[in-house]
């Protein structure tokens, strides 16, 4: 997996622990923002059987309603820097620590994943370093993100003559090289406005990952990844899903529905404030019907009424009844786009869900139904000093962001060039829009 510089103010730098070990990780969410400080356990103070999960200690957690945000995506710069002031703060008084940098997840700009070839033919029919460089300077002429950015670059597998899947062809003969290398961007706004929000809180962004990679890192078995599984991350405006294969992410997108789309519906359905709506979603919630719903009543209080009509009785199947379809269009727009990427074959029928939508009781069920896959519900690894209430499917990309500060994946720079051409047509595409703002108002 590779993190691509992303250009600005305070882009990405190369993901490494800071001095002191300390390392920190920023959720943005549609519902709340959650802000984990970690610190590294030196190697000497580990347990034998240690592994990454458990080479960290949480030192602070903190976690805000989110505000000025919508879906994933920034739509008011103030009062989402005031959010993340408030979480952060919390997690550095815990912590009694401060934080000058901030991995912070990706959790919208309309991210596309895409699949490229290259192909070189070796010096010498031996594979040098120098071929590999060669092949994948090749690959890269082919992406044009055009006005987005480079999010992630994932060198799946090379090709060495008719030999398939080869993963360290520096050393073997053969006269032809090729490389598959999957490419992940979002809109270039997007992280702008992200980087903007967290600079405005006195934060430099250490680096972005797209939110369905990060619970990864926190959810899955070494082996899920190397045999092929579907990440699927409910958040509270947005489902996003991420494919793995071998180790590598292949494929990443999103759905623009959450749990929030479920509290709204309960709240118009029952003519109840959003707030109820979202306490009996919590308390009685399920997308499974049983036999005692029609018998079981809930109170509910009615929107703007007074006096003796504030509140009326409804069956608790008429709540199953709102919650399930939009559980079942979640589903099935996630089947879809599944279909349409075009690398579901290589998850086989293995599938997790974790976010805090992934809570609600008959969510494994339903999406067994409609995506026929084996499908378990997924919470971060034990970490020492994570709170109980953090180990729960809600923090599974915070968590997955504290592992990867701690081990990020292998960089693979941009060529100068290439870099150069990028930089280029996205400050193009700035200028033409200034100007065509300018023009029109």
């Amino acid at each position: 997996m590779t993190v691509v510089q992303f250009q600005g103010k305070s882009g990405p730098k190369t993901p490494a622990v800071t001095k002191g070990g300390i390392v920190a990780a920023l959720d943005i969410g549609s519902t709340k923002i959650s802000c984990l400080i970690a610190e590294a356990v030196p190697a000497k103070h580990r347990s034998s059987d240690s592994d990454d999960k458990n080479s960290l200690k949480v030192l602070g957690v903190g976690h805000q309603i989110s505000r000025g945000i919508r879906a994933g995506t920034i739509i008011n710069v103030d009062e989402a820097e005031r959010a993340i002031r408030l979480a952060v703060d919390a997690a550095e008084r815990m912590a009694q620590r401060t934080i000058s940098e901030i991995y912070v997840n990706v959790s919208g700009g309309r991210p596309q994943s895409r699949l490229f070839t290259g192909t070189e033919k070796t010096q010498g029919n031996q594979v040098s370093s120098r071929d590999l460089d060669r092949v994948l300077d090749t690959t890269l002429t082919q992406v044009d993100p055009g006005r987005r950015s480079i999010l992630h670059l994932s060198p799946l597998q090379y090709h060495l003559d008719d030999a398939r899947g080869v993963k360290e062809p520096v050393g073997m003969f053969g006269e032809t090289l090729s490389l598959d290398l999957g490419v992940v961007t979002v809109e270039t706004p997007h992280l702008r406005n992200l980087t903007l929000a967290v600079e405005r809180a006195h934060l430099a962004v250490a680096g972005f990952v797209m939110a369905p990679y990060a619970s990864a890192r926190a959810v899955l078995a070494d082996d899920e990844k190397t045999l092929g599984v579907t990440v699927v991350d409910m958040g509270g405006a947005t489902t996003s899903f991420a494919i793995f294969h071998e180790n590598h992410l292949v494929s990443a997108d999103i759905v623009p529905l959450g749990g929030q789309h479920i509290t709204n519906d309960i709240a118009r359905g029952l003519s109840t404030t959003i707030a109820h709506a979202e306490r009996m979603k919590t308390l009685w919630g399920s997308a499974l019907a049983s036999q005692v719903d029609e018998r079981e009543m809930i109170s509910v209080p009615l929107l703007g009424e007074r006096g003796v009509d504030t509140v009326q009785q409804v069956p608790k199947s008429m709540l199953t009844g709102i919650i399930r379809p939009r559980l079942e269009e979640t589903f099935e727009m996630l089947r879809d786009k599944l279909e349409k990427s075009g690398a579901a074959h290589l998850a086989g029928r293995r599938l997790v869900i974790t976010g805090g939508a992934s809570q609600l009781n008959g969510v494994r069920e339903v999406a067994s139904q409609w995506l026929d896959r084996q499908v378990r519900l997924g919470s971060p690894a034990h970490v020492q000093g994570m709170p109980e209430s953090a180990h729960s499917p809600g923090f599974a990309v915070c968590a997955g962001l504290l592992n990867y500060a701690l081990k990020p994946d292998q960089h693979y720079a941009l060529p100068k060039a290439k870099a150069e051409e990028v930089e280029r047509a996205q400050a193009g595409y700035v200028r033409r829009m200034g100007r065509w703002i300018a023009d029109s108002f």
